[in-house]
């Protein structure tokens, strides 16, 4: 917005008391996402003594709030780790290339623009109307791997949040035969790598609520933002209406990923049913053969909505 649009000596719109009050909201929000960021690098160990963390900043909420919610922490973690922010320009029409480098050079962060036209390649490859997102990530993901090598980078930092992880697991078991999500740490496929996800414990809602407050300069992706019947975002629509009308619900799923009891699943692999023996002695975790498990209900009409996850 131009500064000709802004009067700066225009009183604020709010009260003292209104002011007051969002001044507290928003130090919460701050605390609560220094807080499950912490406990999430904790958790899974992400980040260790000598560090050079390579945060992959497309220009989203996500990856803005990932970088700056990082630089906090970075003042006050126990060990010392570098932080090199990185974008890949894919030279998409109309992408406006000068915002990133200039937030960054503003706030001082040392940053690395990498120049590669994915976006020919993929325009070239993938037919008008079908899904581009999975050869762009694969293209992406490869030249993210060599900038890493060449900036000397020992971890990778993506963006990805909770919701994020809960998606990806619905969409491996509606469409993928997997109980699979998408790890907080893990080994890029490549085997060279570690890719760490710092926000895995953070909810969507507060991102957005940050990125506002943060005001952060996004930018939207014109290429695959615009695909808007994408499963993924499907859902996302589908857990954003179970959390509406059953506040808590992703925090009880998102748990259970912490809580798997591989002899209630059935897979052999990871559970030795074949030899299975009766032991004599009492287990709380055993079968109950008869009962039903009991789960306490919450308010408002029973039931799961979503059930036209079916249409996708």
């Amino acid at each position: 917005m131009s500064a000709a649009w802004v009067d700066t000596d225009a009183p604020s719109p709010y009260s003292s008391t209104a002011r007051a009050k969002i001044e507290r909201e928003t130090h919460k929000l701050e605390k609560r996402l220094c807080r499950v960021m912490g406990q999430a690098i904790a958790d899974f160990r992400m980040i260790e003594e000598g560090d050079k963390v390579m945060v992959c900043l497309s220009g989203g909420k996500d990856s803005y709030s990932l970088l700056d919610i990082l630089l906090k922490m970075q003042q006050r973690a126990p060990v010392h780790f570098d932080i090199i922010a990185v974008n890949l320009d894919q030279k998409q029409p109309g992408f406006p290339a000068d915002i990133l480098p200039a937030y960054l050079t503003k706030l001082g962060v040392p940053f690395h623009i990498e120049e590669q036209d994915t976006y020919s390649i993929v325009k070239d490859k993938i037919p008008e109307g079908k899904t581009m997102c999975s050869l762009c990530s694969r293209l992406r993901r490869g030249i993210l791997y060599r900038v890493a090598d060449e900036l000397g980078a020992t971890k990778i930092a993506l963006g990805h949040h909770r919701d994020d992880i809960l998606q990806t697991l619905f969409l491996n078991m509606f469409f993928g035969g997997k109980l699979k999500g998408m790890p907080p740490k893990l080994v890029s496929d490549d085997g060279r790598h570690i890719v760490i996800r710092p926000l895995a414990y953070a909810a969507e809602r507060d991102l957005e609520r940050w990125a506002t407050h943060r005001e952060f300069p996004i930018i939207p992706c014109t290429l695959c933002g615009s695909q808007e019947n994408l499963q993924r975002k499907q859902v996302g629509n589908m857990l954003r209406e179970w959390e509406k009308k059953y506040p808590g619900r992703l925090d009880n799923m998102f748990s259970a990923l912490q809580n798997l009891v591989p002899s209630h699943l059935a897979d052999p692999a990871h559970f030795d049913f074949q030899g299975l023996r009766a032991t004599g002695v009492a287990d709380p975790d055993g079968d109950k053969a008869f009962d039903h498990d009991e789960f306490e209900s919450p308010p408002g009409p029973s039931g799961l909505p979503g059930l036209q996850i079916v249409q996708l």
